[in-house]
């Protein structure tokens, strides 16, 4: 195991994403970076970005926020176990499928909503 944590104590941070199983390929995870999606203290990351013990790491991905702290930097993928001890997880808790069913869905080619429709919408959303 000691191949597979880094020598400096830092990591890529989109390597990093990848290495702790929070997404499924590097690219998706450089992808995320380079789309804002990936937060490194509060801060926007790119995917060269660093990330060290410590750190806390957001990720909006597949409709939903993660929020981790890193405890171990790994730069190769791991498995499963191993992986749940790279960080702690304090992410919201998953929307059930009822909150996750409450979308306004307009049929295809009907424009822009109303005035109307957008204030029905909002309340939809309970906004």
């Amino acid at each position: 195991m000691a191949a597979e944590t880094t020598e400096t104590g830092t990591a890529r941070v989109d390597a990093w994403i990848w290495s702790v199983r929070l997404t499924k390929t590097r690219s998706i995870a450089a992808t995320a970076c380079r789309a804002g999606h990936v937060k490194v203290n509060g801060e926007r990351a790119k995917p060269a970005q660093s990330v060290k013990a410590g750190d806390e790491v957001r990720l909006f991905h597949a409709g939903r926020e993660r929020v981790v702290v890193v405890k171990r930097p790994v730069t190769k993928r791991v498995g499963a176990p191993v992986a749940a001890e790279c960080f702690i997880d304090n992410s919201p808790p998953a929307p059930t499928t009822v909150e996750a069913a409450v979308v306004g869905i307009r049929d295809r080619g009907t424009g822009r909503p109303t005035k109307r429709d957008r204030r029905e919408l909002d309340l939809l959303r309970g906004r």
